[in-house]
């Protein structure tokens, strides 16, 4: 069975999980709504009657169609009842990389292989807040688990205080997802350079380079999904711009706080775009240096075996020449002629041999 459909009423510095869906919203404060995505399909119709009736407005087909899709991008709509964001997260898998150490072992993929994300939907009513999770959801555990512990243990701090309005916390959820992707930088870069030393490394494994292909591939995926936050998060600014203006200063204030945290959510986006176009940089040089590294050591191997054949062909011409079946060849009869012919081709061994160690063309450079 899916998980059921969680509630919470969020007013002031309180933070309380419903049992079920209220039949009204409360008087004060606002409603989270939260589900995976299994359960919001199976309790559909309910859900949109509880709507209807808070809010007056239900989804529309196309948006549940889009909270629904397990494979949609990062993306932002609107209509005159409700906002709707779909943010990719890191799935658990890549999650749990983050705090994996060391190179792949024989057998595995690089951590930068198992790059996976997974959709997060979010749609903001004025005092509603419907997210639809993937199932097992990190987000949805963290920050229920997080602001009812805040209730419990509350200071008063100003940078702890409870979410003002249902896109004050979908700001802040969509903030907690980029800052895992920041945490990610750290073992890309990590990885990425322990592939490329086995690429250039004497004892490297010969699969190092595919690799650091594959790793090349995973973060042309990473860097599409981070254009796609980029956009979604751009085009929710722009139609934060556009909400109704409000003479009340409490209500100014909070919208500009919202302009900030959406700003810096954009700015956090765009570090982690940077980084991985960086990357994407190191990664392709890795594989161009690489395959630049194999053509110098075949032209090693070969300009070795060059100065090996021209050492040796003048020996061959004079063994060839001594081989001759002639009777009056000179020192063909001498008792000394084997070694003076000997000494002849040792000298110009050396000789050619010295000659071309001088020239580089034998030896290491």
């Amino acid at each position: 069975m899916p998980q059921a459909v969680r509630a919470f009423h969020i007013v002031g510095d309180q933070f309380v999980e419903l049992a079920a869906l209220p039949e009204a919203l409360p008087p004060n404060g606002y409603l989270w709504v939260a589900s995976a995505r299994p359960a919001f399909e199976a309790e559909l119709v309910a859900v949109q009657a509880k709507l209807q009736s808070w809010t007056g407005s239900q989804l529309f087909d196309l948006h549940v169609a889009d909270l629904l899709n397990p494979q949609l991008s990062s993306a932002f709509d609107y209509t005159s009842a409700y906002d709707l964001l779909v943010f990719r997260r890191l799935a658990a898998g890549a999650v749990a990389a983050v705090d994996q150490d060391g190179p792949p072992s024989k057998g595995q993929q690089s951590a930068i292989d198992r790059i996976d994300t997974s959709p997060v939907g979010f749609v903001v009513f004025d005092r509603v807040l419907l997210t639809v999770h993937p199932t097992d959801c990190q987000v949805l555990e963290f920050f229920a688990s997080r602001l009812q512990n805040r209730t419990q243990t509350a200071e008063g701090r100003a940078s702890a205080r409870m979410p003002t309005s249902p896109a004050d916390l979908m700001l802040r959820m969509v903030n907690f997802m980029v800052d895992s992707y920041l945490e990610l930088r750290r073992l890309l870069t990590k990885q990425l350079d322990e592939l490329q030393e086995q690429l250039f490394g004497s004892r490297g494994r010969p699969n190092s380079w595919r690799l650091v292909l594959n790793s090349r591939n995973a973060l042309h995926l990473l860097e599409d999904t981070c254009e796609d936050q980029r956009a979604a998060i751009t085009e929710w600014i722009d139609a934060l711009a556009e909400w109704p203006q409000d003479n009340d200063e409490a209500v100014r204030r909070e919208r500009e706080q919202l302009r900030v945290r959406s700003r810096d959510v954009l700015e956090h986006i765009e570090r982690v775009l940077s980084h991985v176009r960086r990357l994407e940089a190191s990664s392709e040089t890795a594989v161009q240096m690489h395959f630049s590294e194999q053509g110098n050591r075949t032209n090693n191997i070969m300009r070795t075996l060059t100065v090996l054949t021209a050492i040796f062909m003048p020996l061959n011409l004079v063994t060839g020449f001594f081989g001759m079946n002639f009777v009056g060849l000179p020192l063909i009869h001498s008792p000394t002629g084997f070694w003076i012919v000997f000494l002849i081709m040792l000298a110009l061994g050396v000789g050619m041999s010295v000659f071309f160690w001088r020239k580089r063309y034998l030896g290491r450079p």
